[in-house]
């Protein structure tokens, strides 16, 4: 059985783990510490990063939107609409969810890893601008939840979960459709809202 590595807190391991779930393949789950460069890790990702799919014969498979793509593929599209109109939307609203959780990443390793008086504040306000951008646009279109959900939802959501575990109080406010999309997608799909980022 393929065997994820991957951390609770990572939206993008979410992502994967919530895509799985979607699709109903079954995998082997190990957290493991990204920072301290397990050789489980490192020797299945030279990059050392999280989510890394390891199949049986060892091959890493990385990042998160490969593993998707991948699980995509072994499920006969149960996680990408084959429609290429409506696959092209489900790409875009995943690199948009991706993209808002890389900006989000950037602030939270500026203030982890830098003593205090080396924060770079003009960096970290760029890239919570970038955030802010992309959840208003979320905000002002949210995404349908159709009966078929795919990779786009699920990246919004792991997103949503992320920003609660990390920027709580921060990001709500003039927010409201984003906050019901997300509590409508748990009580439609409680199963795989489980998933969701947690410390």
């Amino acid at each position: 059985m393929p065997k994820l590595l991957y951390s609770p807190a990572s939206p993008y391991s979410a992502k994967v783990r919530m895509s799985a779930a979607l699709a109903g393949i079954a995998l082997d789950e190990e957290i493991v510490d990204a920072v301290s460069n397990p050789a489980s890790l490192i020797n299945a990702n030279p990059l050392g990063k999280i989510p890394t799919l390891v199949m049986e014969d060892g091959t890493g498979v990385y990042d998160s939107r490969v593993i998707t793509q991948h699980l995509n593929r072994l499920s006969g599209n149960k996680i990408f609409p084959k429609n290429p109109a409506k696959r092209l939307e489900a790409e875009r609203l995943e690199a948009l969810a991706d993209g808002i959780c890389d900006s989000l990443l950037a602030i939270i390793y500026e203030r982890r890893m830098r003593p205090e008086d080396k924060v770079h504040q003009p960096w970290t306000d760029r890239q919570w601008d970038k955030a802010t951008r992309g959840l208003d646009f979320l905000n002002a279109n949210p995404p349908k939840l159709p009966k078929s959900i795919n990779a786009g939802h699920l990246a919004v959501r792991a997103m949503i979960g992320y920003l609660d575990l990390r920027f709580a109080g921060k990001w709500e406010k003039g927010r409201s459709k984003l906050k019901r999309w997300a509590a409508k997608f748990d009580d439609k799909w409680p199963e795989i809202s489980a998933k969701i980022p947690k410390a």
